[in-house]
């Protein structure tokens, strides 16, 4: 029946029709449920099962697990801190539909913790698809093309760097500033040299600090603010350390129930997405390797030579704590290793990771007014990613040319 309903309606989009611009749009729906009916079927073609609509696909299936933090843990960490009367229920919608199912506000009850956590996480994710697709369909409308699906991967990645209680106003503004300056004005998917999630993210970072890291976003509750372990750190003495300042422990970190973004708490979460990204062949393990290397080995250094001449509490953190705080996994996971904009080639894949794992400690420690370096260094190693590709592809040819010169 929907596939009758959508032959229909094609003629009314066909080129000479009246919603002629409008056929990106059904083009896009009608793709997403069902196989595009021009295919190539010649023998002359090379056909291969990994297309653009099952890479991104597959991507937000591996982000599965990050949509169950954002959703459990979001609601765990209001309903703990309204249990323990350090807060009180988010006035307003919210409260109503919780009161309509029945659901209170108990931190050891599963489903209300995935209820509180879905209505913060959804409205977010609603308002990222509905203005971030206006975009992506306005700029395939003017330009005649499809809808591609890489938007499918942005909408997924965008909302679960945020914090629950960020204003819905300030959703819309950050992933228009994603679409249309990190993707579209350079031509769309393809040809854009920085993640569009994380030019977004970015924007809003700059924009407005208060609301992307003050210490009363983490939590959906009234009344009460929480520093991230990253946050506590960066204003830390060097006597003092993530549990003392925080009560979490390593193994709290590492599973995300945890003051953070809504998706980027747990690396648990992000290690299982991992599996499957480089199991199917979408996320570069070079990349991973190359940006936990880095990151390794800076923070080592910083650990190792800061002794007692620094009061600098972030030069003394060791550093498997640099791997579970912040959005360390979540970046090195699913930002860094984005094929569009990350290096292209195997060797340059390993110096484009360690110039994140390096730029990332370096920014946590040296700058303690950007305490979550991750962001910024993938942006800086997408800039020099087609250099190094570049000097890497030139190498490879000065080399061939000794080996084979006659």
């Amino acid at each position: 029946m929907l596939r009758k309903l959508l032959d229909r309606l094609h003629p009314a989009f066909s080129k000479g029709s009246k919603l002629e611009k409008l056929y990106p749009m059904y083009e896009a729906i009608d793709t997403f449920l069902y196989t595009p009916s021009d295919t190539t079927k010649g023998a002359s073609h090379v056909r291969d099962g990994m297309n653009l609509k099952r890479m991104m696909s597959l991507v937000v299936v591996a982000l599965a697990p990050c949509f169950f933090m954002a959703l459990d843990n979001t609601g765990y960490q209001a309903n703990l801190a309204i249990a323990n009367g350090q807060g009180t229920p988010i006035e307003g919608w919210r409260e109503d539909v919780m009161t309509a199912l029945g659901r209170g506000h108990d931190p050891a009850s599963f489903v209300d913790n995935m209820v509180l956590g879905a209505l913060f996480f959804i409205p977010v994710y609603f308002v990222t698809v509905a203005v971030g697709g206006a975009w992506e369909g306005l700029f395939a409308s003017v330009r005649k093309h499809e809808i591609n699906e890489g938007f499918l991967v942005t909408s997924a990645l965008f909302p679960l760097t945020l914090p629950p209680t960020i204003p819905l106003w300030q959703v819309a503004l950050g992933i228009s500033f994603g679409v249309v300056i990190g993707k579209e004005i350079y031509g769309g998917i393809g040809k854009n040299f920085l993640n569009p999630a994380l030019t977004g993210r970015a924007f809003l970072y700059f924009a407005y600090p208060t609301q992307l890291t003050g210490m009363t976003i983490w939590t959906a509750a009234d009344g009460f603010s929480a520093a991230t372990p990253l946050g506590a750190m960066a204003s830390a003495q060097v006597s003092d350390t993530i549990p003392a300042l925080t009560g979490y422990s390593w193994l709290d970190c590492f599973f995300g129930y945890i003051q953070g973004s809504m998706g980027e708490s747990s690396t648990l979460a992000c290690l299982l997405g991992a599996v499957l990204l480089i199991s199917v062949g979408i996320g570069s393990w070079r990349v991973m390797a190359g940006v936990v290397s880095g990151a390794f080995v800076t923070s080592g250094l910083f650990w190792i030579f800061s002794g007692n001449a620094t009061q600098n509490a972030m030069m003394t953190l060791n550093p498997f704590w640099h791997f579970v705080i912040g959005g360390f996994a979540f970046g090195t996971v699913y930002m860094a290793t984005d094929p569009v904009s990350a290096a292209m080639t195997d060797v340059g894949r390993w110096f484009y990771g360690i110039l994140i794992g390096v730029m990332t400690i370096l920014i946590r420690v040296i700058n303690p007014a950007f305490p979550e370096g991750i962001m910024l260094a993938i942006l800086f190693g997408n800039t020099f990613a087609p250099l190094i590709d570049y000097f890497v592809v030139q190498a490879n040819i000065k080399r061939r040319e000794a080996r084979y010169a006659a």
